[in-house]
């Protein structure tokens, strides 16, 4: 079997590579949301789907937590060590993002909000704020696919720029399938700061238009750089694939542990209305 690394660039990405590759390169990162859409995976149908006796267990939600923090946690501190952004000019603009992540007024952070609002709804918190450190500090807490996004997303991001524009272009996808399904049961979730503030203000669309728009200046620069760029973007994105899928492992095993408990019933009644 031929691997995908040993395939040319030219036929791994049809379209994507040519006199123009630089051009095209935004459409040919954007093509990953056609393949690679997160809304797409199991995990949030189901997780919509649950009875609320399921949903609302501190334990599940504490666990959906930690997964997606620690993911998420991953990748804003890994844009700290973006590689090809050293000019002034590049490293002001990267500060921006930096900002929107960690700079956020009276001290706050997406970090905090995210925590805050699961929180709210009554997650368990298995780590604190402070634990989500260096990526091999949560080995012991993370399973084998959340951890090798973890890992990978430091080594990428610090590599290439493709990983980075990658996450930026899929995040408002997943940010709103997400919201959407713990929503389901709990209707203030999408108002919490954390969704509100990224949702109303734009925020991961212009994070996506502007990992695009710098990785394009720098490839101008170093069209060498194209092929690593968009390869790793391709491995970025399909290690997130993996988060999705673990995400949708923990719903499944609550399902089954309720189920065994006899807690669980399909479809759950509204109780009798007396007359």
């Amino acid at each position: 079997m031929t691997s995908r690394s040993s395939v040319p660039s030219k036929d791994r990405y049809p379209g994507a590579l040519g006199s123009d590759t630089i051009d095209v390169f935004p459409s040919a990162i954007r093509g990953f949301l056609k393949e690679h859409r997160p809304s797409r995976m199991p995990f949030f149908r189901r997780l919509a789907k649950l009875p609320f006796s399921v949903a609302s267990d501190p334990t599940l939600l504490g666990q959906i937590h930690l997964i997606y923090q620690s993911a998420m946690h991953a990748t804003r501190a890994a844009v700290y060590y973006l590689p090809h952004l050293d000019s002034p000019a590049l490293r002001k603009r990267k500060l921006r993002i930096l900002i929107d992540d960690d700079g956020l007024p009276e001290g706050d952070t997406h970090h905090y909000q995210l925590t805050r609002a699961f929180l709210n709804i009554g997650a368990k918190s298995i780590l604190a704020d402070e634990e989500f450190g260096d990526p091999e500090e949560l080995c012991g807490h993370l399973d084998a696919e959340t951890l090798r996004f973890v890992r990978l997303t430091r080594e990428l991001y610090g590599r290439s720029l493709g990983p980075w524009c990658a996450i930026e272009v899929l995040s408002v996808d997943w940010m709103r399938a997400l919201a959407e399904a713990i929503s389901v049961h709990f209707p203030e979730f999408t108002n919490e700061p954390y969704f509100r503030e990224c949702f109303s203000q734009r925020v991961e669309e212009r994070h996506a238009d502007e990992s695009l728009a710098v990785t394009q200046i720098v490839l101008k620069g170093r069209p060498d750089l194209l092929s690593e760029t968009l390869r790793d973007a391709r491995m970025m994105v399909e290690a997130l694939d993996g988060v999705w899928a673990h995400l949708d492992r923990i719903v499944r095993n609550a399902c089954r542990r309720a189920r065994n408990n006899g807690a669980l019933r399909y479809p759950e009644k509204s109780p009798p209305i007396n007359r």
